[in-house]
């Protein structure tokens, strides 16, 4: 058993088994055959509400798109579901933009863009067995920028009988992860992480459930003759 197992097995046993449970049984419903994009938001209100629903949905990654916004967790909308989530913030490229889509189409994603489009298919009928699939969501005003229109391998619009044309981000994001979801979960797809995925996640999940995660690991790592740091760095 490597170490990381042995960690694993070590926080268990700490736990309550109500906690255990409860981990448990979310992580059976984690995906990232579905993903998230956000494009360049400046309302943080609505970025970390979008963040709240990709928890309660099950999508464990969400990318993060800075352009000329920076964008950091408010705590009071997201109410703490963002350390649940794996946050991939791109902000080092020349476009940002372009290097996020490209690094999600080598993983395999299909772009979605969640727009109104000549093109668009309507959220009741999008085919989820096309592939995994990367959901982009732009700005409030703006909506996505017309690089990210371009780069779209489909676009998709949730149907409306209103006056008015668009819903804000947060509202369009959990109408959209809430129906896929559903047909996600009924559709026969393998859409649960797969072993590594698996491990990962859940090895984070218990380290961030302790309220002092650097004593567990920290006595874990002496009884074991080991670095503490690389277990702990992405807590502190």
């Amino acid at each position: 058993m490597n170490k990381k197992n042995e960690l694993i097995n070590f926080i268990e046993s700490v736990l309550t088994s109500e906690r255990l449970d409860t981990i448990n049984r979310v992580i059976e419903n984690r995906t990232t055959y579905l993903t998230v994009a956000i494009e360049n938001v400046y309302q943080p209100h609505n970025a970390s509400a979008v963040l709240r629903s990709c928890e309660c949905f099950g999508i464990q990654n969400v990318h993060i798109i800075e352009n000329s916004n920076e964008y950091n967790v408010n705590p009071e909308i997201s109410l703490g579901s963002s350390k649940w989530l794996n946050l991939i913030k791109h902000s080092s490229a020349k476009n940002n933009t372009l290097s996020t889509i490209n690094k999600l189409k080598a993983e395999g994603y299909r772009i979605v863009a969640t727009t109104p489009h000549a093109n668009d298919v309507t959220l009741d009928k999008y085919d989820l067995h096309k592939g995994k699939t990367a959901l982009l969501f732009g700005t409030e005003q703006e909506g996505l920028s017309d690089l990210a229109l371009a780069n779209a391998d489909e676009f998709l619009k949730i149907p409306m009988f209103g006056f008015t044309e668009s819903l804000n981000i947060s509202v369009s994001a959990a109408i959209i992860l809430n129906r896929l979801t559903t047909k996600l979960h009924n559709s026969g797809i393998d859409y649960k992480l797969n072993n590594e995925e698996r491990f990962n996640v859940k090895l984070d999940w218990l380290k961030r459930t302790l309220n002092k995660p650097e004593i567990i690991i920290s006595e874990f790592c002496k009884k074991n003759d080991l670095d503490p740091q690389p277990f702990i760095q992405d807590l502190l």
